[in-house]
């Protein structure tokens, strides 16, 4: 288990596009990035690491990328934390937390590290709850074929984490 501290630190509020399960849809990760308009960092949770590079050759924009269950590469982490304007970020694609049968081993985790904000990924499903004061977000997935497409965007602003799932309508697609 590979961990990574990075801090980024502004004075205004941080708005931050988290993907996951984007399974090679260029398309719907740049769709994603259009509809979330102007962001200070982007965050890509797994299964397909390679459209993290991606977005971040197309938009200069440095992307945060741990591996998911699809992904093969030894270059980048299966999970990292980052401090984000004072708040710890657990970045973890959910699949070593068997997060499909529930968040009890990441929340374990998540208080051990005493961490903030939990993303993760991996069931495809789209989330946004608080459980013992730790913000869990999942954006769900960009995936081909997905029936409701999704991402999320973390905000975090005087100390205040929170975030909104927002859907890719058919239209947008």
């Amino acid at each position: 288990m590979l961990t990574e501290e990075t801090a980024l630190r502004h004075n205004e509020a941080m708005k931050v596009l988290v993907l996951s399960d984007t399974h090679g849809n260029h398309s719907l990760a740049v769709r994603a990035l259009d509809m979330a308009g102007h962001t200070d960092h982007i965050v890509h949770l797994g299964d397909e690491i390679e459209d993290a590079c991606f977005l971040e050759e197309v938009t200069g924009i440095s992307v945060t990328k741990v591996l998911g269950n699809c992904d093969l590469s030894p270059l980048f982490p299966r999970e990292t934390t980052l401090e984000l304007d004072g708040k710890r970020v657990l970045l973890t694609h959910g699949d070593l937390y068997t997060v499909k049968t529930g968040l009890d081993k990441l929340k374990k985790k998540a208080v051990a590290e005493r961490i903030d904000v939990v993303l993760y990924g991996h069931t495809h499903i789209p989330i946004v709850q608080k459980i013992d004061n730790i913000l869990f977000v999942n954006p769900g997935c960009l995936k081909k074929g997905c029936i409701e497409p999704s991402f999320a965007l973390l905000s975090i602003d005087n100390g205040v984490a929170s975030a909104n799932i927002v859907p890719l309508t058919c239209a947008a697609i």
